[in-house]
């Protein structure tokens, strides 16, 4: 049975989402405050996150950090913050999802079901990449450039994953948001995963302003180029 952890302080809202993912076989460990979250979060081991930003005593994101921080577990951010800015940091500091309130309850569920299948395959088949000098342990959810880890966030994480699933593919924008976050929302764009592309150019090209490992393929996407 697949385990998920809310954190969430309206009991309404609690109540409603607790009888809907239990309908559904999961479940559930539920916290109100970031103190309740912190002591529950350590004494157990969940397959997926869910968190609301605004708390009583403290923000979801915080708490997203310190998730990322030893886990890669899928975590969906599920708040009335719906600021475009308040999105692009949840995304950034490791969500992998943002749901904004109110919200349709079969969306959340199909969205719920989504991750965690992407969870069981990042975690299944082959256990490493190697391409170009990186390497990625995919049990431990790690990346080394030349033997040297390197710190990347969740989305940086699997975006790498993905290209170096497909060298010498070209991957459209459309094919890469959709493996990577299942949803058409605006907020998640070509502007959007520029970032992420340059960002990890950043960590693993040798040059990133002459990038050869991550090329762009003029109006057509992005290809991991195997350089052998």
């Amino acid at each position: 049975m697949k385990r998920l952890f809310l954190l969430e302080d309206d009991l309404s809202l609690i109540n409603g989402l607790s009888f809907a993912v239990k309908k559904q076989g999961y479940d559930i460990v539920i916290a109100r405050t970031a103190l309740e979250a912190d002591t529950l979060w350590a004494d157990g081991k969940y397959d997926l996150v869910i968190l609301d930003v605004l708390l009583p005593d403290g923000s979801g994101f915080d708490f997203c950090k310190k998730i990322r921080q030893t886990s890669k577990v899928p975590i969906m951010f599920l708040t009335a913050a719906d600021e475009e800015t308040d999105i692009i940091m949840g995304l950034d500091i490791g969500g992998d999802d943002y749901i904004t309130k109110p919200f349709k309850l079969a969306v959340f569920l199909s969205r719920i079901n989504a991750l965690l299948r992407r969870s069981e395959n990042f975690n299944t088949a082959i256990t490493e990449l190697n391409s170009n000098d990186v390497n990625i342990q995919l049990l431990k959810g790690e990346v080394y450039k030349k033997g040297k880890l390197i710190d990347v966030t969740a989305s940086e994480y699997k975006l790498l994953c993905l290209l170096m699933e497909n060298p010498d593919r070209i991957l459209s924008p459309e094919q890469i948001l959709g493996k990577l976050w299942d949803c058409s929302e605006s907020y998640i764009d070509n502007n959007s995963l520029t970032v992420y592309i340059r960002r990890l150019r950043t960590k693993i090209e040798d040059n990133p302003g002459e990038p050869k490992r991550i090329v762009t393929v003029r109006s057509m996407g992005y290809k991991w180029n195997t350089m052998d």
